[in-house]
């Protein structure tokens, strides 16, 4: 009997948790081969070509741009049928150039939503009662008026989310089950009874940034969202109100943002994510009291990561086995994925 094709994962460098390892183990018919990035370009590109689906870091700033998944990688890997990001971003990845190369593209969605929006939360509260604040008056010795840092309480306050998919919805939960919060969500995706079975109420983003205490970005980086909060976008905002990103860098416009910090029309601001990861030490945001700063950790931790690497080994062996994987962003392709994948593997698929 002729033994059974492996499907071959390959990933560069180190995967995001060992459970990706642990899962993949489990089905005999995926092959998880490890790239490593310590040799040249050429030698990592010829160990690419081997592999039928490619475990793409999401971080764009961790990956060589060599190895980004971009027109130029898809054209040196003819025979690539899958891509999975590590997260629930993609950024690494151009959706359109795999399509055109018939390439399946999967992300992790909702499985680092717990962790991401306890963070997004968790910023809120710190910000409203000035944690950041006081804790640089206490380190400077400056620390003796305590009505000087005087804070507000998130109950009954209204929370306004750009975005309400995985993280966004979950977020709702929180602010709305513990601290009574109203809550505003702007997503053109959904329509009104969809954003209210997830807990909030649909507004247009003029609403959303003039009428929310706190306002909480839950959305991917695309074309469209690419500088959405702007200088006019930071105008329109309550004054006093806080402003909270755990999506992506770029969909803040960082010096757009100083700005309204500076003259204090937002009153503080939680970042977790940057035009570039890390920023530089002497990035304008980093030296700001009124400012919570994280190093895109939201969804780094133990968890969730654990989370993220199962599913996504689980969607590599979906594609291994001959199914159709879940959390597909770019489902035109599926037609002639089908057909590749099938030309290359001698087995159909369902």
């Amino acid at each position: 009997m002729t033994e059974l094709r492996r499907f071959r994962v390959g990933y560069l460098s180190h995967v995001p948790h060992q459970s990706f390892l642990d899962t993949a183990a489990q089905h005999p018919v995926m092959e998880v081969v490890r790239i490593p990035l310590d040799q040249p370009e050429e030698a990592v590109l010829a160990a690419l070509q081997t592999v039928d689906a490619y475990y793409c870091m999401a971080s764009r700033d961790e990956l060589p741009k060599r190895f980004h998944v971009r027109q130029e990688l898809l054209r040196d890997l003819p025979d690539l049928l899958m891509v999975g990001s590590t997260g629930a971003g993609y950024d690494t990845v151009d959706p359109k150039a795999c399509t055109e190369a018939g390439v399946l593209l999967v992300n992790q969605a909702g499985g680092n939503a717990e962790g991401v929006a306890e963070h997004a939360v968790g910023m809120m509260l710190a910000l409203l009662k000035r944690m950041p604040e006081a804790q640089a008056a206490m380190r400077a010795g400056q620390a003796k008026n305590r009505v000087a840092l005087m804070g507000r309480e998130l109950r009954g306050r209204t929370v306004g989310l750009v975005g309400i998919g995985h993280v966004g919805t979950r977020v709702a939960e929180i602010v709305r089950l513990a601290f009574s919060c109203p809550v505003l969500a702007c997503d053109p995706y959904l329509d009104a009874a969809t954003v209210a079975a997830r807990g909030a109420r649909k507004v247009e983003m003029d609403e959303l940034l003039a009428e929310s205490d706190v306002v909480s970005l839950h959305l991917p980086l695309s074309p469209e969202s690419r500088g959405l909060m702007n200088a006019g976008s930071f105008a329109k905002m309550r004054k006093g109100a806080v402003f909270v990103t755990t999506a992506r860098g770029n969909i803040h416009e960082e010096p757009a943002l100083h700005a309204a910090l500076a003259s204090g029309h937002i009153a503080a601001a939680g970042l977790d994510v940057w035009e570039q990861e890390p920023p530089p030490p002497s990035h304008p945001l980093l030296n700001m009291a009124n400012v919570i700063v994280t190093q895109h950790t939201a969804g780094v931790t133990h968890e969730s990561r654990s989370n993220i690497s199962r599913i996504a080994a689980l969607a590599f062996a979906d594609a291994a086995s001959g199914r159709m994987p879940p959390r597909i962003i770019n489902p035109e392709v599926v037609g002639r994925f089908q057909a590749r994948y099938e030309a290359k593997t001698g087995r159909p698929m369902a």
